[in-house]
């Protein structure tokens, strides 16, 4: 397993030289830099469904909308960093409600400096809620994209990580962050949002293996090292 540092969650580890935190949000900080990572808010996923004839209920964005503002508050970052598909869809701006529009509009203006990375779902995020767009952004030796590649020093979504564990007679399936110390691919942050098993062959074409997981409980995250985890047909 990547080796994690002093911090009192376990949730912490060196990622290309950089150190980062697994926060129980959902979100990667790097304290150095004081910059907040997201992937895959998917604002606006349960709408869509809607649309289609699939009623869930209208309050994903919402859920997602507080859970972040409640990490940007709790760890005060200059910069934060949307990593793709942050919008379900490119109509995702005209169906949210002008009360979620206006708290998003208002986190944007919160910090120094907001990221819009393009996703494969959002390739236009739109405008009107500020910060920058851009279709990837390097930090020292850190990559932050949408779709990871392979490429060492990457911090990616897209994948929608998941980790299924077992003990005390128990067994668990989470989101998670999944790294080898050498790059990362973030949770999906949005409410409505599933995850594909880190033991997926996906993942294996990143990695080159299984990577090692940092599963997100109830009150902290749990470092759990890649032999441990199971893949989703085991009971």
């Amino acid at each position: 397993m990547a080796e994690a540092m002093a911090f009192e969650d376990r949730s912490a580890w060196s990622l290309s030289g950089v150190e980062v935190i697994a926060d129980r949000s959902g979100a990667l900080y790097l304290p150095g830099e004081r910059v907040l990572a997201v992937a895959d808010l998917h604002f606006e996923k349960g709408s869509a469904f809607a649309a289609k004839g699939i009623f869930l209920p209208p309050y994903d964005t919402r859920a997602t909308l507080k859970r972040l503002a409640e990490a940007i508050v709790r760890l005060q970052p200059h910069t934060v960093i949307a990593l793709g598909d942050s919008f379900h869809d490119l109509g995702a701006d005209g169906r949210m409600d002008a009360g979620d529009a206006d708290t998003l509009a208002a986190l944007v203006r919160s910090v120094a400096d907001w990221v819009w990375i393009e996703g494969n779902h959002d390739p236009v995020p739109p405008p009107r809620f500020g910060g920058m767009i851009a279709g990837e952004l390097s930090l020292g030796p850190l990559t932050f994209r949408h779709e990871p590649s392979a490429q060492d020093g990457e911090v990616a979504g897209h994948l929608h990580p998941c980790a299924k564990v077992s003990g005390n007679g128990r067994t668990l399936r989470a989101r998670c962050f999944a790294s080898d110390g050498k790059r990362a691919v973030l949770p999906s942050f949005g409410a409505f949002t599933g995850g594909l098993n880190v033991r997926d062959a996906a993942f294996a074409k990143v990695f080159g293996c299984c990577p090692d997981a940092w599963v997100i409980g109830r009150r902290t995250v749990y470092p759990i090292a890649a032999r441990r985890l199971l893949p989703d047909r085991v009971r």
